[in-house]
């Protein structure tokens, strides 16, 4: 109840008995009323009838020009204050497109009107100036359908605090889980989980952090392999959601292979580790996968789409080719993840010596530089500091232009190819001009989550400022670097990250498992930024074999890794996959014959592949893996069921159909069973067999109503059979 009280609004009687500043006092009001949000007066959405003001109050110089001067100084009327355009416009007693954003009834109303009798001060004398605030409570347990009243306590310079609950924003990061209303009261749904609330006040951000618990037996869990399974069963314990049980080896082998190597297990290797009875065929069966080339061909195919590796023209195809090879070499021979991100920013010379310089080809801005570095290496997205404070962090315009002024002295010229460049380092001192100051800002880096950016110190004018960033990138303390990369790999594997969305790391988006993250981080550090071993120790664990089977209790689970979580396979990876059911091939340009489509290199083949078009291959565009499209569509079903690509691999010469209908001295069942495991890594069960017997035997009439030759009639139905499996959950999931 004491919570309750102190979250109270203060009463009107407590704004007239003491002195008010633009600063501390009207700037909040102007923020919890929406005025300087994007959809109203905010610059950053153009600013409604002329009337601009900072996004969120972050500017409260400029927004008090544009409110006491600007307009002609029309806006507040001191001799008359009950006619000052500011309160009758957001009281509704002038049209205003906003609608009533003030009551005249309310303690908003009542700061406003007494700031403007006060003679509209910005700041009093020796006011002291907001440090941070705190929510309380910062964390606790909630059951589905309690409520918890929030408080918001802002603390100043000279110690003092307020309680500003009805001025802060509340904004939950999982509606569907815990709801939150302006007034900072949480309230808990029914799916369990955790979720948390950013509570915002004057470019201050702190979180509350609920656990919902769904409150079954949970003691009973699968064997732990690693430290991984110890902190997701016991986070699965805490929140009392019983995990499936480990999956069958069939299912382990297909959802291992097609997660490593984006392929599915051919029959032979399904044969060999379901004949294997050692209790290490899994780890094996890993070990196997992170030694192929598949495995190097797949996750660059990842990497080079999020750094846009994009063919614009022809003379791109060298550049293409040779930064494709770069990072599949470097994948294949397990560099440093951090050794690779490091000669990729310092690169300098010409494609044709040092291939990682084709990422400069496609970013030469260097705004869209440090953005894109930020958002891939660092999980953090500037985007919205290059024009004002970041509306979720701390981040300015100054945090941005000292990451741009890392790329400051980045020089480029022709190189006597055509369409390429010779990227060097130009002699100078490094920095970046704030377009909003004119201040031109020194390198800075990035020095914790919701923190100010650090000096790197000063950068002789022969040193190239890139290699202070790669260096800072590479130090055990960033608190971005490692973190970044791991929840990436862990949504590819688990479909969901630790933090969602997987590049969007910040202190108001907290990971749904901190300790598990912080686990894998230092673990994934004193590897020596070794991908294939993060990528070994997700795979073995015990988290990661679960069955995706739900159990009662765990069928709502959607964040905690209770089971696993099936994902549509990616476009390239779903048509190699058909091509193995149907033991066909597709032919891309300028590629030999039998080359994978997750080999590709670049994004040009979208264009004559209505396949991976409709399937949502990225464009390679953006470094956002979200420009991927995983959902389901209308017109990927049609392409499935009837697309002439399709049909041709199906009746390919040579195919699977065909070789089988061929083959008279085979058992139809064998027939079946290799169809299956193909498709699904696993045998038919007696009645997949049954049913499938008995379709294969059936004659097929002409267009006379007579028989047709008995091979061709078995070659029609397999094509029939291959179609339905290709066109089922299991074959289209991994699951």
């Amino acid at each position: 109840m004491a919570l309750l009280v102190a979250s109270m609004p203060a009463a009107a009687d407590d704004v007239n008995d003491r002195p008010l500043s633009f600063v501390n006092d009207i700037v909040p009001v102007l923020t919890k009323s929406g005025c300087n949000t994007g959809v109203c007066h905010a610059k950053a959405g153009g600013g409604q009838n002329g009337f601009q003001l900072s996004l969120l109050g972050f500017e409260p110089a400029q927004d008090y020009d544009a409110i006491v001067r600007g307009g002609r100084g029309r806006r507040l009327s001191p001799a008359a204050v009950e006619q000052s355009l500011l309160l009758r416009k957001a009281a509704g007693q002038l049209a205003h497109g906003g609608g009533v954003r003030i009551p005249a009834d309310s303690v908003a109303y009542t700061t406003l009107r007494q700031w403007i009798a006060q003679g509209a001060p910005f700041q009093q004398d020796a006011e002291p100036t907001l440090t941070s605030i705190a929510v309380e409570p910062s964390r606790g347990v909630l059951a589905a359908g309690q409520k918890q009243p929030l408080q918001a306590v802002a603390h100043y310079s000279d110690g003092s605090v307020r309680d500003v609950t009805r001025l802060a924003l509340y904004e939950s990061n999982d509606p569907a889980m815990l709801e939150v209303d302006q007034q900072g009261l949480a309230s808990a749904l029914d799916v369990p989980g955790k979720a948390a609330v950013m509570v915002r006040y004057q470019g201050q951000v702190a979180v509350y952090s609920a656990a919902i618990p769904l409150g079954a037996d949970a003691e009973e869990v699968p064997a732990a392999n690693n430290f991984i399974d110890e902190l997701v069963f016991a986070n699965l314990r805490d929140l009392g959601i019983p995990p499936s049980p480990g999956c069958d080896d069939a299912t382990f082998l297909r959802r291992v292979t097609l997660d490593i190597a984006g392929r599915l297990p051919t029959a032979d290797e399904t044969d060999a580790f379901l004949a294997t009875s050692g209790e290490d065929r899994r780890q094996q069966a890993i070990e196997e996968l992170l030694k192929s080339p598949d495995y190097a061909d797949y996750f660059a195919n990842k990497w080079t789409t999020l750094l846009k590796n994009r063919r614009d023209d022809g003379s791109d195809i060298t550049s293409n080719f040779a930064f494709h090879a770069w990072v599949r070499d470097s994948l294949l021979a397990n560099r440093p993840y951090d050794q690779i991100v490091r000669e990729l920013l310092a690169a300098t010379g010409t494609v044709m010596g040092n291939p990682a310089v084709a990422w400069y080809k496609r970013v030469k801005d260097p705004k869209q530089q440090i953005e894109d570095v930020a958002q891939l290496f660092l999980g953090v997205r500037m985007q919205c500091a290059q024009c004002h404070h970041h509306p979720f962090e701390r981040w300015s315009q100054d945090d941005y232009y000292g990451l741009v002024a890392f790329f400051s002295r980045v020089g480029r010229k022709p190189s006597g190819v055509r369409g390429e460049d010779l990227i060097f380092h130009q002699r100078g001192v490094a920095g970046a001009k704030n377009p909003q100051s004119g201040e031109t800002i020194a390198p800075r880096v990035l020095s914790g989550l919701g923190s100010a950016g650090g000096s790197v110190g000063p950068i002789p004018p022969g040193q190239d400022p890139r290699l202070q960033l790669a260096d800072w990138l590479q130090t055990k303390d960033n608190p971005f670097f490692a973190k970044a990369v791991v929840n990436r790999y862990w949504k590819h594997f688990f479909r969901r990250g630790l933090i969602e969305p997987e590049d969007d790391i910040r202190d108001t988006n907290p990971p749904t498992n901190p300790e598990l993250l912080a686990a894998l981080e230092t673990h994934f550090i004193n590897s020596g930024f070794d991908l294939k071993e993060l990528v070994r120790v997700i795979t073995n664990s015990a988290a990661y074999q679960l069955s995706s089977t739900p159990n009662e209790h765990n069928v709502v689970d959607r964040q905690n890794y209770s089971r696993f979580y099936p994902k549509r396979l990616q476009a390239e990876v779903l048509l190699d996959a058909i091509d193995d059911l149907t033991d066909s091939q597709t032919s891309f340009a300028n590629l030999p014959i039998g080359t994978r489509a997750v080999a590709l290199p670049d994004n040009s083949y979208n264009r004559s592949s209505p396949f991976l078009k409709v399937f949502g291959r990225p464009e390679n565009e953006s470094v956002c893996e979200c420009e991927r499209v995983q959902s389901a569509s209308l017109a990927q079903s049609l392409h499935l069921l009837n697309a002439a690509d399709i049909k041709s691999k199906l009746a390919s010469a040579g195919g699977r159909a065909d070789r089988l209908a061929k083959a008279a001295d085979l058992p139809l069942e064998q027939h079946i069973d290799e169809l299956y495991q193909v498709a699904f890594s696993r045998s038919p069960t007696s009645e997949e067999r049954a049913t499938a017997t008995e379709y294969l035997s059936q004659p097929r009439l002409n267009a006379a109503g007579k028989p047709i030759d008995a091979t061709q009639a078995k070659r029609e139905n397999l094509q029939d059979l291959l179609w339905a499996l290709m066109n089922t959950k299991e074959f289209l999931f991994n699951h």
